[in-house]
């Protein structure tokens, strides 16, 4: 198997009209499993507009699949409430901003996940390391954080808040 004939990849070859090795792909051709054609989910995007909502449903379960990525990703430098003040900042790394400014809680949705995939500022991508079903995960979850840090009675659902005020 060793001596057998071969051509290597993309080399000069007389056996096609073309003087190719190898013939072009299809056209219209997709790597199995990477057909994205979910522009939303994919790209966080409509058109050129980012999206100002989830493009997967809201569950229990994404919140907790997005807290488990973003105490791996995230908290190191972010910190586990979204302050920004996480263990690489402590040791010298340069702050990022805190989820919860204004700026950033007026932000659409998308604006979380497409800096997890681009990256930006001092922030690398991520998105070698999270898919974008987790991306998504992460964002609902930075949106969870948010909201825990900047919530009022009048979030609270009714019959919560009775039992709030009973306990005082």
């Amino acid at each position: 198997m060793a001596d057998q004939p071969r051509y290597k990849p993309l080399s000069q070859s007389s056996f096609f009209g073309d003087d190719r090795s190898a013939r072009l792909l299809v056209s219209g051709t997709v790597a199995r499993g990477h057909l994205n054609a979910d522009e939303q989910f994919y790209t966080g995007k409509s058109g050129e507009e980012p999206i100002s909502t989830l493009p997967v449903a809201l569950t229990k379960e994404l919140l907790a699949r997005g807290q488990g990525r973003f105490n791996i990703f995230c908290s190191p430098c972010h910190d586990r409430t979204g302050s920004g003040e996480g263990m690489i900042v402590r040791r010298g790394y340069r702050p990022p901003p805190s989820y919860h400014i204004d700026r950033l809680r007026q932000a659409p949705v998308s604006h979380f996940f497409d800096v997890m995939t681009n990256g930006f500022g001092a922030m690398p991508d991520y998105a070698a390391q999270i898919p974008p079903a987790d991306r998504w995960a992460v964002a609902a979850y930075i949106r969870a954080l948010q909201l825990s840090q900047n919530a009022t009675l009048a979030d609270v659902p009714a019959e919560e808040r009775q039992k709030l005020e009973g306990q005082k």
